[in-house]
């Protein structure tokens, strides 16, 4: 450790002076600065083994000087720290050659740990993507919060790799948003971004959708279709919903993702292909393979990276920024421009959102649409609040009947898929949902016999049978005495 030298740009001279502190008691030599020029005549020089540098400087910004560091040293790792703390810095701190991304505050314990691993690996070239985007400062990837922070630096790294990511959380988390961004930022932004939602599309034509079908393969296929495969070659393509893929349509997906090549339905000639995947869920894939519902080597080839979204509730502070935006879009929409308060935004903070980010989204629209005060305060949103939590509870104190409680959980799904269309096999979906659990509680009430179970529900034994294999539920046989 001796002998390395750390050159630290700093403005904030009580940030400088913890830093130069530490990293001296840590046994380096190190340089500080408050300005960009006198960094790089360091560098010029040929001084430093590694820089750690704010991105805002009296004299200057860094990201405009890292290109010219990155052409004239390009074995000087740099760390770049920011209070900026928004999803473009990180993209920026990567796509300018940074060996990794801080937001402000850090733990000294991990920038430490950072020094020590950039130095080992100084010798090792960084790559650089060819071609710098065009940064759209709108995409919706928005907060400061911790949590996300961790997202944004995980997605800075993922820019530079062809690795296939599973997304999951909860929905309304933005999965979509992340897939899109892993796309316009990565290598393959020039390709095309394809997505498919699995469950939206009947089970019987899953495999057709994926891989396209050849005229005649089935009745209606009227001519060759390509697939999403098909349409995705060079780009992205994003598999929503993955949970809800059958089993036959999850061993293809498998055997494309070991061999890279897929044959359409009804063709006979393999095609290879050269797409990237990300997929998304919001269920437990975990309880899944344990149900049997998903295949266990299917999920290890996806989950190569594995991103987790948090939920709104674990990212409050955020609110406010996205309230920002959504007020934005409104307006770009056509809408009157409309400011909210500062006792609004921490109204809001008080409600759990369920529906995540798209629940507020919803409810910033409806604000919009729906009351013509210039500004939104705290009792407007306290009384579109109520009446949202209201509907939750079905608005009554009495029990719900099981058509109700069909029409509160058909409002949801629509509610979640609002600006955009119903989703297909819908009314399949529904009817699983409610299968499940009235087959596990008609085998419980028989203690696992099938015969009686089959008679209680006014089914034919077979039926019954086949609709256990469907959804992997488990009988368990029990005597009268419960052993």
């Amino acid at each position: 450790m001796s002998g390395q030298t750390i050159l630290l740009a700093e403005d904030d001279n009580a940030i400088r002076t913890v830093l130069n502190q530490t990293l001296t008691r840590a046994g380096y030599d190190v340089r500080p600065t408050s300005n960009l020029s006198t960094m790089w005549n360091w560098i010029a020089r040929g001084e430093g083994d590694l820089l750690i540098t704010d991105v805002a400087l009296p004299d200057g910004n860094a990201f405009e000087l890292m290109p010219k560091i990155s052409k004239m040293r390009q074995h000087l790792p740099i760390v770049v720290m920011s209070a900026q703390n928004t999803f473009m810095t990180a993209i920026q701190a990567s796509e300018a050659g940074a060996y990794e991304y801080l937001p402000k505050p850090f733990d000294i314990n991990e920038l430490l740990a950072i020094v020590s691993r950039a130095l080992s690996e100084a010798a090792k070239p960084r790559q650089k993507l060819a071609g710098k985007p065009e940064f759209d400062e709108q995409l919706p990837l928005v907060g400061r919060s911790g949590a996300m922070q961790e997202i944004y630096r995980a997605l800075a790294r993922l820019m530079q790799t062809d690795l296939t990511v599973m997304v999951t959380g909860e929905s309304g988390t933005g999965k979509e948003l992340v897939a899109k961004a892993l796309h316009q930022f990565g290598r393959r932004r020039n390709g095309p971004f394809v997505a498919i939602n699995m469950a939206a599309i009947p089970r019987d034509l899953i495999e057709a959708e994926l891989f396209g079908h050849e005229k005649g393969a089935f009745t209606g296929a009227t001519g060759r279709l390509s697939g999403r495969f098909e349409q995705a070659e060079g780009g992205t393509l994003f598999l929503d919903e993955i949970g809800d893929m059958p089993m036959d349509a999850q061993t293809r997906l498998l055997r494309v993702l070991q061999e890279g090549e897929y044959t359409m339905v009804g063709g006979r000639t393999p095609i290879r292909t050269n797409v990237r995947i990300v997929a998304a869920t919001h269920r437990d894939l975990s309880q899944l393979i344990a149900q049997r519902a998903f295949r266990e080597d299917l999920f290890y080839r996806l989950n190569v990276v594995p991103l987790r979204l948090p939920p709104l509730r674990d990212r409050l502070d955020d609110i406010g920024d996205l309230v920002g935006l959504f007020l934005q879009q409104e307006q770009r929409d056509g809408e009157l421009t409309k400011t909210i308060t500062p006792e609004a935004i921490s109204e809001l903070k008080t409600y759990s959102w369920p529906g995540n980010v798209r629940e507020l989204e919803n409810l910033v629209r409806r604000l919009c649409a729906l009351h013509a005060e210039e500004t939104i305060g705290a009792q407007l949103v306290k009384a579109e609040l109520s009446h949202t939590q209201a509907q939750a509870v079905g608005g009554s104190s009495h029990p719900v009947d099981l058509a109700a409680a069909v029409e509160l959980h058909l409002a949801k799904v629509l509610n979640e898929r609002e600006p955009g269309p119903p989703p297909w096999g819908l009314y399949q979906d529904v009817v699983e949902q409610v299968e499940v659990p009235l087959i596990t509680m008609a085998l419980n009430a028989c203690r696992g016999n099938q015969i009686r179970a089959a008679k209680l529900l006014g089914l034919n034994r077979n039926t019954l049978r086949k609709k256990i294999r469907h959804h992997a539920i488990q009988v368990v046989r029990q005597s009268r005495n419960g052993q």
